[in-house]
This record gives C-alpha cells, structure tokens and sequence, in this order.
C-alpha cells in the first residue's frame, strides 16, 4: 500500500460508500455484487500456482478470498485507517483467529476484566483448551496491564467502549505499556464504531469488530473482522512471534513480514490461520454488512443522540439508582470519552433499577418497544438484563468486576423517537 491511504484522500462519509468499490466490470453494476459462488476458474496453471503460492493476490476458494468480502475488508481498513482486514465469519472468530497467530500453548495475554461477557468466556475457559492463559485486570488503572506482565505475555486486549458497563479505556497509556514489553494493543472496536473512535490513533496495534453490531446495523447479518494498523515492529521481536517473522513451512518457507510488511499479519491471518480454522464470511452477509456501512455515520449521529436523551430522562427516575452512561458530564469516564470518543459516547449504557435481579428481570419483561434480545447496534431498541442472559454463565464476583452485577439493565438506543423509548421504559418501571 502507498503511503498516502483512502483515509489520508477522503472523508468518512466518503469512505463509507467508496471505499473499496468499483462499478463491477462485466455488467457496470454500481451496486457491488454478491459473488455467490465457492470457487475461481484459473486461467492457467501458471496462474493457479502463482495464487497458492503467495505470490500473486486473487480468487482461489471463498473459505480464502470473496470479491465481495473483498470490498468490506477495503472499506473497513479505510475506516480504521489500516493496511488490511481480513472479514471473518463472527467477532469471536475475529478474536480466534488474531490470538492464534499471536499464541502457542503456554503463552500468555492480558485482558481488561471489563468485556463483553461472551469474550470473557472465550478467553478463559474456550483458549484454555489451546494452552493460551490470559490474566484479566482493571483497566480503570492502566498500570494493572504493566504489573500482570511476565516473559510469557504476547498481547494485550481491550475494548474502547465496553460492554456492557460503558467503561472508556485509555487506549494511549494502555498502548504505551504494551510497546514498552514489545507486544500489540489489540482493541476490540466494536461498540464505538470506527466513526466514534479510531483506536489506530491512539497506539493499537490490531482492532477486531463484530460486524455484527454498529457497522452491520440492522440485525440481519452476523459477521466479524480483524484489522491491521501496520505499525507494530514484529521483526524487532521475531522470536515471540515466529508465524509471521520465521520460515513458513507450508509455503515453501516464506517470511510473512519480511516478504509483506506492514500487510503481514492481515496476509498470515488469511494465509494460515482462516486457512486451517474456516470461520470465512458468507458473501450474503458481506454485502448487507457493506450497505449498513454506507449510513454508518448518519446512524451513529441519530444513536448517540438518543442515548444521550434516554440517559438523562433515567438520571432523574424515582426507580432508577445510577446510570453509567459517559455522555453524561458527572460520568467517571466522561473525560475519556472526550478524547477517545468526541462524536459521542455511542448509543450502550447500562443503568441499574431499584429492587435489584428481580425488578430488572421485570423490566426487561415489561417494555413494548424495546426488544428483548442478546444482540446490540441495530436499528431498534434493544434491552436486556445481562445477570440472567449474556454473564449468566460467570461467577458473581466476575459479573460485578464486568459491570453485570444483579441489578444492571443494559440498553442498546436504536433510532426510534426518543419520546417514544422514554414512555416505554417509564411503563415498564412502573410495574418493577
């Protein structure tokens, strides 16, 4: 890639709808096409070698490459402002695949203790079975990620925005710390949307999404993607992270850094790690995550102004007892968001209801308009009570130390009217 990028040419609307995209040639369909097939006719053998053996760019088999991917893999790296992306088939497999160029069994990573619930249990319970072992600390204090170091560490893992509690990372001193011992910042940007924040500016190294919220937007589709910040200086460490500096075996003992530079961890993940694991995005679901990008900034605009609205309506309930919401200015990480998110604070917060599991329980049973449902970033009102659904699965002490304690409700703002939410939870409430 040159050094001037997408992102240095254009704008973020601009990129939303572009990037990445072309009339396609065959037909001149504006639109980009869904390219609905498994495999890619060679034009010669020549060719065909040339593909598997990295040394040209192309179309061998979808589990690999998709036109169609194709293009949301571009435009999301534009976004982030990224060398490459490599789409995958959910954010948890986003998260597999980074992990598994990064680890071998025994190695270690830290992570911030305040994730979604799911990821949580990925880390500690699923990566257990590889030999990973991640250590999960407070990231309300960066320092905890300095003193959980050891020998054995090789990443360390955050969310921008969490979820559910609303906690804002300091995604700079966190990056700070992590280069100081030689290992990437891998950001999980998946709440605030590249719109909202741009962890690559602050000092990540990777970023993971799940496409299935905010970029996607609709509900529809499920997808997940892992960005590369070309940046982080892996030959300076070659030998914590012998995948993408060392002899490739399985192809012919290629270099992946040496060869693709600050390409060469999207190139590895693709090459190797998608390769053998398989979680590839669907070409269906590429292209309805491709058409929710392009409102993407219009939507998170309409978001963060709901939120904003329904959040200050709680403050002042008589059956509300706090509300984490960093848009408010009396918020612990409100500063934070005003550095890392100065478009707003995305459209998650969480609130907790008087009368505790119980009375949210209800709640989350009462509402008309919201929809009770384990997903966020759709266009609708989502609500849920994470205690008895998403951390269900986490002891109590870890539920607390996640921002899921028994009476936290969690709130995805969609795009409705928001005195029309406001009247729907204040009915609900009413019945807790």
């Amino acid at each position: 890639m040159s050094a001037e990028t997408p992102s240095d040419r254009y704008g973020f609307d601009t990129l939303a709808i572009h990037a990445g995209a072309a009339p396609d040639p065959t037909t001149g369909a504006r639109s980009t096409p869904i390219y609905q097939t498994t495999s890619y006719v060679f034009e010669n053998v020549d060719q065909a070698a040339s593909l598997f053996n990295l040394q040209s760019f192309g179309n061998i088999y979808t589990r690999l490459t998709n036109p169609t991917t194709a293009v949301l893999e571009e435009r999301v790296a534009a976004l982030e402002g990224g060398t490459a992306a490599l789409a995958t088939a959910s954010g948890h497999a986003a998260q597999l695949i980074a992990f598994h160029l990064l680890l071998s069994p025994g190695d270690e990573f830290i992570a911030s203790n305040k994730l979604y619930g799911g990821s949580m249990t990925q880390f500690a319970h699923s990566f257990s079975k590889f030999g990973w072992i991640v250590r999960f600390v407070d990231p309300d204090d960066p320092e905890n990620f300095r003193r959980a170091l050891s020998p054995k560490t090789k990443a360390i893992f955050i969310e921008s925005l969490a979820n559910p509690g609303g906690v804002v990372s300091d995604i700079a001193a966190i990056a700070a710390i992590a280069h100081a011992a030689d290992v990437p910042l891998i950001v999980d940007n998946t709440l605030a949307s590249p719109y909202l924040c741009r962890p690559f500016d602050h000092g990540a190294d990777l970023i993971v999404h799940s496409m299935t919220k905010f970029l996607g937007g609709h509900g529809n589709s499920v997808g997940g993607i892992l960005v590369e910040g070309g940046r982080f200086d892996w030959a300076k460490v070659a030998g914590k992270y012998p995948t993408i500096c060392e002899p490739t075996a399985s192809y012919h003992g290629l270099r992946f850094y040496e060869t693709f530079g600050t390409m060469a961890f999207a190139v590895a993940a693709r090459a190797i790690s998608l390769r053998d694991l398989g979680p590839a995005l669907s070409p269906m679901n590429a292209f309805l995550i491709l058409t929710g990008i392009e409102t993407l900034s219009l939507r998170m605009d309409r978001h963060c102004a709901n939120a904003l609205t329904v959040a200050r309506h709680l403050l002042s309930h008589d059956k509300v007892a706090w509300v984490n919401y960093a848009g408010l200015p009396d918020d612990r990480y409100h500063q934070l968001a005003a550095r890392y998110l100065p478009r707003g604070a995305g459209a998650v917060f969480t609130f907790g209801v008087k009368g505790g599991f119980d009375a949210g329980v209800k709640l989350v049973e009462g509402v008309e308009l919201f929809s009770h449902l384990a997903n966020i970033g759709d266009t609708r009102s989502l609500i849920i009570h994470p205690a008895s659904t998403t951390h269900r699965q986490l002891p109590p002490e870890r539920r607390e130390a996640a921002g899921a304690g028994p009476d936290v409700v969690r709130l995805s703002v969609g795009l409705e009217s928001a005195p029309d939410l406001i009247a729907d939870l204040d009915q609900a409430l009413a019945g807790t």
